[in-house]
């Protein structure tokens, strides 16, 4: 095999590795949303309904609730309906989640209503409506730029750690997109 064969089947491996990765990470990429960022699903030390107002969630994103799954802990269900929610009704949900870390796909537009299975803890706050919008609306929805008391308040916060909501290919991305202009001599 020539220079000119090896060089093919170079370039024929990148387009797949491209290719496998714009798949993998799909187009647009997916947003992996931490509930309660590193502090979790717990009532003490999270204020998860400050957590969720920060945050647009959009279909093909992800939630997860991370929690102690151990006897008596608070776990995850999800609620048929707002009435549900608001009142902490546990009797009759659509789905339990007792892993300790769930992965929740986002897969379609609407409004969904998870819980603590301690109606205790319910009653006291430990819920979460998650309102999952179209691509492009979250997007322009988290494009807009904050009032000035907002951004007083954004810089009065303390440090926290790297934000839980991540896009998890953009960097990929980028990397696989320097390495063909590279390779191409662009």
């Amino acid at each position: 095999m020539g220079c000119e064969g090896k060089a093919k089947k170079v370039g024929s491996n990148w387009l797949m590795a491209v290719v496998v990765v714009v798949v993998w990470c799909g187009v647009e990429g997916q947003v992996h949303h931490v509930v309660g960022d590193d502090r979790g699903w717990d009532l003490t030390s999270s204020d998860i309904a400050a957590w969720a107002a920060a945050r647009s969630f959009a279909v093909g994103d992800f939630i997860w609730f991370a929690y102690s799954g151990g006897i008596g802990q608070d776990k995850v269900v999800e609620l048929k309906s707002k009435e549900e929610f608001e009142s902490c009704d546990l009797s009759n949900p659509i789905k339990m989640y007792t892993d300790g870390l769930d992965k929740i796909p986002l897969e379609e537009e609407g409004i969904r209503y998870f819980a603590s299975s301690n109606i205790e803890s319910c009653k006291q706050g430990l819920k979460l409506p998650v309102d999952v919008k179209s691509k492009s609306t979250a997007e322009s929805q988290s494009i807009s730029l904050p009032t000035s008391e907002e951004a007083a308040l954004v810089l009065a916060q303390e440090p926290t750690a790297p934000s839980s909501s991540t896009e998890i290919c953009g960097s990929i991305m980028i990397i696989i997109g320097g390495l063909i202009l590279s390779y191409v001599g662009l």
